[in-house]
């Protein structure tokens, strides 16, 4: 064991975080901050666009646009969990107070770990529009569609309650330099004089959890293209191919990228890889949403045209 499990101090030793971030050279601080701050800018426009454009069009209050309401209103809550403190970061002083960063790490968690269900009921919700046709107004009624965001929420509340929680009982005693731009888990644990072996039990009963929902994500489409190789003709099959295909991208943007930074950072010494692949998923892929759901969107660009032509005439 360590020294520095050996000999821990009172958790109160710290009280504040240092983030990292990207870089500390000052000459390339001015230059990240206005990306990041595109990024952002463009994340929020996105989001809230697509969000007012459902909520003001009756013809897009249907379960898949129920689902994209909630996804937009995700990416926008969670990319305003961190993105603000990190573009602050590169202007001022990068620190961050304990209870600060532990509040940051719950709602991270929380908005992360929904996206995941969320994603897993517009599979759903494709698997029963293209293979039980008949049945899709009964089986995604109202209250089904209703029913399966608030599961959403709750899952992604318990596992981010689940990881805070056992987040407050470590002893953060040496270091308390964070090599990141948030306050995600494994970067913390790093950190920790004490054992963290809790902290990576629910660290992999969440990983289980969220694999086997992208396994649930997969064996859908699997399903959802059998049944569209039966289809006979082939304006049949673009057509339902069109209804998928940006869910599909947008899963694998979300879980790819996941997937890859978690991967990168299990192997020893490969943090700072992990913490640059983390940008895609944490930054890119919110706003790369809105635009794969609206580009290619029929009643996406109707919606718009009817709303500019309401607003502006």
């Amino acid at each position: 064991m360590s020294q520095k499990r050996m000999a821990p101090r009172n958790s109160s030793s710290v009280t504040k975080f240092i983030l990292v971030g990207f870089s500390d050279q000052p000459a390339l601080q001015l230059p990240l901050f206005f990306f990041f701050l595109g990024i952002y800018v463009l994340t929020v426009i996105g989001n809230l666009g697509l969000i007012t454009l459902i909520g003001l069009n009756s013809s897009l209050h249907t379960p898949m646009y129920f689902f994209l309401f909630n996804l937009s209103f995700i990416d926008f809550c969670y990319s305003c969990v961190f993105t603000p403190k990190m573009l602050s970061d590169f202007v001022s002083e990068n620190i961050i107070s304990y209870m600060g960063c532990m509040t940051q790490l719950f709602f991270f968690c929380f908005f992360v770990n929904s996206e995941c269900y969320v994603l897993v009921s517009m599979a759903y919700d494709r698997y029963v529009a293209i293979c039980n046709p008949l049945l899709y107004t009964v089986t995604m009624s109202p209250q089904v569609c209703t029913l399966l965001m608030f599961c959403s929420y709750v899952i992604g509340f318990a596992g981010a309650m689940a990881h805070t929680g056992s987040m407050l009982t470590l002893t953060f005693c040496d270091s308390n330099m964070i090599h990141h731009y948030l306050c995600e888990v494994l970067p913390l644990l790093q950190l920790s004089c004490t054992s963290t072996y809790a902290n990576e039990l629910v660290f992999f009963i969440v990983g289980v959890v969220i694999t086997a929902s992208s396994i649930s994500i997969f064996i859908s489409y699997a399903l959802i293209l059998s049944n569209i190789l039966k289809i006979p003709s082939a304006e049949g099959r673009s057509k339902a191919f069109g209804t998928c295909g940006s869910h599909v991208v947008a899963v694998a943007l979300f879980f790819g990228s996941g997937a890859f930074t978690y991967l990168t950072t299990s192997f020893p010494g490969s943090m700072e890889e992990g913490r640059f692949a983390s940008v895609f998923y944490t930054n890119v892929v919110p706003m790369l949403n809105p635009l794969i759901y609206s580009l290619r969107n029929k009643d996406v660009k109707l919606a718009l045209n009817k709303t500019l032509k309401r607003v502006l005439f």
